[in-house]
């Protein structure tokens, strides 16, 4: 086994669903600029935030939940709109 390959700097972080805004502190090693205080123990933390966790995800909850974090239908729908023209034409054969 190779030593020395793991992280040693852990300390806890704070991650923030964007969802719904459930908190949980994590020992990580991520980076982050951003702190913010926990609301459960009202400590600072390093915050990291994401766009879907265990108290989100439909897996999880059993829920079933349209997730549209980047605009996807939407582009989808554009590109859809702009192979399809509106007025087809109709062929004689």
């Amino acid at each position: 086994m190779k030593r020395k390959i793991h992280p040693q700097d852990y300390r806890p972080v704070l991650f923030i669903d964007n969802s719904d805004g459930t908190e949980f502190v994590i020992p990580s090693t991520v980076v982050t600029k951003e702190t913010g205080k926990s609301k459960s123990d009202k400590k600072n933390y390093p915050v990291f935030r994401v766009e879907i966790s265990s108290a989100t995800h439909p897996f999880y909850t059993g829920e079933a939940k349209v997730l549209d974090i980047a605009g996807r239908v939407e582009r989808f729908k554009q590109r859809q709109a702009k192979a399809n023209p509106t007025s087809h034409k109709a062929t004689k054969g």
